[in-house]
Parts: structure tokens; C-alpha cells; sequence
């Protein structure tokens, strides 16, 4: 067995690296951290995936089989993970046999949708107004909870909307909810009513929809003594609720800028989070709102790795193996536009020539063998001297692959 999770010196190159899921943020962060010189694995329940097509070797198991994730645990000097929808008490029991960064109560608050809203309201910090919509697991479709979780005393037709949240409000499934998937927006009871009869078993929360300035995000970086990087603010644009393109820089008063990084890092310090922490958030005026957060790289800061002095996924692996942070600094504007399933008509391969004729695109495609619409098959980062060029050239790379 590899030594265990009280090791207080920093990971060297030539150590194992463990990453849960195989994804196409597990096959960035094997690259980088092979680049750096340590030895990757990858476990998933897939085979020739993302992660496993650049890793020194892939193991496959599933994300709730405790046994096996705490055999990988034991075989590598470090364990960490690209997504959320893992089981957080496997996780937890993975740290009897080696270091786990970002830890399993860090997993366990950022994976429910639920458990973070409560989080963050009780830590203080702005959120959209919301409410939970508990859905028993043995209710018929036509019974409809009431917010609190007690059983609904008004018949067909009574709003079971919060007062305080009102319409239009976003409903959301409290687990394993990500690009989209488990968000539903109403407009009045009927919808709503409708909403939480479709979603079946589990629980629920319902959201204010914010009339925000701007969608942004941040990613922090946070070393196992506490030093601290940020990256950002970018801007993000969504369709269907998935990221659709990110830029950077962002025109943005210094004062703001400062918040919005003051407000991940006090994030971080709160949750103990190590490695990075990529807080969205929405711009209202001069106010941020948090939306949400994920403990691990972000689809917004793929950028990085064309634009920036450390992308943030070399970041990711010097935080979690407590190595000096490196230098987040964006040394060109730059603008990322997400490549998505839809591309891929009937099966056909886009021409990717067009593309790359554009001056100062990059492609970067993440080896999924199925394209599927919504589904993210890679990204285009576009270099230029101003952050309008670099969305333009962006957005002009991806139309001309139909």
C-alpha cells in the first residue's frame, strides 16, 4: 500500500496520479500531469475513453463500488476526480489508503444541488432565492409536494411555488445535474406542477430566474498550505443551458474583479477545497450572485490552456500535489466556442480544415467515438489582440463546420 493521506510533503513527478471518470477533463489533466512527469490512471466503467486513450492505464469499475475504487486508491500516491456524480462515501473510504484532493465533504456538498444552496446560505453568501421541492421516492405522479416537504393540503390547481421565489423560477433536480441535464424552467403553477411530476423520485429545489448583466465565472486554485491563484473573471454564454462560448479578459471595474475573486477564495478557505474551485456567477449591476460551483477544472477555463502562463489543469495538479502554484496569468485575449454533437450529421466528419484556416484557432477534440447532439466533442480557443476579435474568429472558426 502506498503511503497514506497524512503526507504533508509535496507529490513529486514520478508519482501515480488516480483520476475518477475518463471524460474529456480527465484526459486534460492526464496530459498535464504527464507533462509534469507523473504517471496517470484513470478509472471509469468505460474502456477507450477520453482520459484512457492518453493515460498510462485505465481501470474500469463503477462509480459506487467502494471495493474497487479503494483497490485503485491503494495503487496510487494520489486520487483525484474530473466530475461530480461519484459516490462521496466511496471517496470518503478511499482516504484510508492514500491522499484524496479536493476531499469527500468538498464532493459531497458541491455534487447536490440542494446541499450547496444550503451551504452557501448559511455561510452568508448571495444567492438567488430558493427553495427546496422534496419529491418522495413512493409518491404517484399526480400527488404534488409542497415546498417544505410536508404533504400538500390544497387540491388540483393550488400554486405549490414558494411566495418568496415567484416566477419565472428555474426547477432542478438536486443530484447528478450538469450541461442542462435535470433544469427545467416555469413560468406559473401548471408548469411547475408538471415539472416535479416528471422528474420522478428525488429530491428537487426550485430558483429564482436572476435578470442578470452577465453570466461570469472564476476558478480558484488552493495549495494544501493555503497559497492562492485565481483565474478570471471570464464571461460565458449558454444555449440549452450549455456552455456555448467563454471569453476573457472581460471589461470589468478592478473593484468587481477584486470581489469576485476575494469571494472563491473565501469559498475555498471555508470548504477546505483543495485543488481548483470554478465558482459561476451571475453579474446584476455591481452585485455577484452565486450560481454554482464545481470542485475540479472548468469547461469556461479550457482557454487557458492557449491563453494563459499555467492552464488550469497543470493549476489542478500542482494544488492537489502541493507544488508551488503557477503563474494564472492570460497573456492573450482569447475565446473559446464548445464543439458539440450536432456537428457530427448522420455520423459525418466535420471539415476541420475550414477551421483551422482561420488565423489564430486552436482545436482541441476530445477522442469520443459517439457524437450525439448536446453532447461536447471538443472546443475552439481563437488567439487575437482584443477579446471582440478573439469571439469573432471563434464563432467564424465553428460556422464554417456547419
Amino acid at each position: 500500500m502506498r503511503r497514506g493521506p497524512q503526507r504533508t510533503k509535496p507529490i513529486l513527478p514520478g508519482a501515480t496520479i488516480g483520476i475518477l471518470g475518463s471524460g474529456q477533463l480527465g484526459r486534460m489533466l492526464a496530459l498535464a500531469a504527464s507533462a509534469l512527469g507523473f504517471r496517470v490512471q484513470v478509472y471509469s466503467p468505460d474502456t477507450d475513453s477520453p482520459a484512457g486513450q492518453v493515460a498510462a492505464g485505465e481501470v474500469v469499475g463503477g462509480y459506487e463500488d467502494a471495493a474497487a475504487i479503494a483497490r485503485f486508491a491503494a495503487e496510487v500516491d494520489l486520487l483525484t476526480f474530473e466530475f461530480e456524480n461519484l459516490s462521496s462515501a466511496a471517496v470518503a473510504a478511499a482516504t484510508r489508503h492514500t491522499v484524496v484532493r479536493p476531499g469527500a465533504e468538498v464532493l459531497a456538498t458541491a455534487q447536490n444541488r440542494q446541499r450547496e444552496k444550503q451551504f452557501l446560505s448559511a455561510a452568508g453568501f448571495p444567492v438567488a432565492t430558493w427553495s427546496a421541492l422534496p419529491v418522495p421516492a413512493n409518491r404517484e405522479p399526480s400527488e404534488r409536494p409542497s415546498c417544505a416537504g410536508t404533504p400538500h393540503a390544497g387540491g388540483p390547481g393550488v400554486d405549490p411555488a414558494p411566495h418568496e421565489v415567484g416566477y419565472p423560477a428555474i426547477v432542478k433536480t438536486a443530484g447528478f445535474g450538469y450541461d442542462g441535464k435535470g433544469q427545467r424552467r416555469v413560468e406559473g403553477p401548471g408548469e411547475l406542477a408538471a415539472a416535479v411530476a416528471e422528474a420522478g423520485s428525488g429530491s428537487l429545489i426550485v430558483e429564482q430566474v436572476v435578470p442578470f448583466d452577465r453570466e461570469l465565472s472564476v476558478i480558484g486554485a488552493r495549495s494544501p498550505g493555503g497559497e492562492f491563484r485565481a483565474y478570471g473573471p471570464f464571461e460565458n454564454s449558454h444555449r440549452r443551458h450549455i456552455l456555448d462560448l467563454t471569453s476573457a479578459p472581460v471589461a470589468f471595474a478592478d473593484a468587481l474583479r477584486r470581489h469576485a475573486r476575494e469571494l472563491v477564495r473565501d469559498l475555498m478557505e471555508q470548504l477546505d477545497v483543495i485543488g481548483l474551485l470554478c465558482v459561476e456567477l451571475f453579474q446584476v449591476g455591481d452585485r455577484l450572485i452565486v450560481n454554482e460551483m464545481a470542485p475540479r477544472p472548468h469547461n469556461s477555463g479550457h482557454l487557458t490552456i492557449d491563453a494563459c502562463e499555467t492552464s488550469q489543469f497543470e493549476q489542478h495538479i500542482r494544488a492537489v500535489c502541493g507544488l508551488p502554484l503557477g503563474d494564472p496569468a492570460q497573456h492573450t485575449p482569447a475565446a473559446m466556442a464548445n464543439l458539440l454533437g450536432d456537428l457530427w450529421p448522420h455520423g459525418a466528419t466535420p471539415p476541420w480544415p475550414r477551421a483551422l484556416a482561420q488565423p489564430g484557432v486552436k482545436l482541441h477534440l476530445y477522442g469520443k467515438r459517439e457524437p450525439r447532439p448536446g453532447r461536447k466533442m471538443g472546443h475552439l480557443t481563437a488567439l487575437a489582440s482584443d477579446t471582440a476579435t478573439a469571439v469573432h474568429r471563434a464563432t467564424s472558426a465553428r460556422k464554417q463546420l456547419g
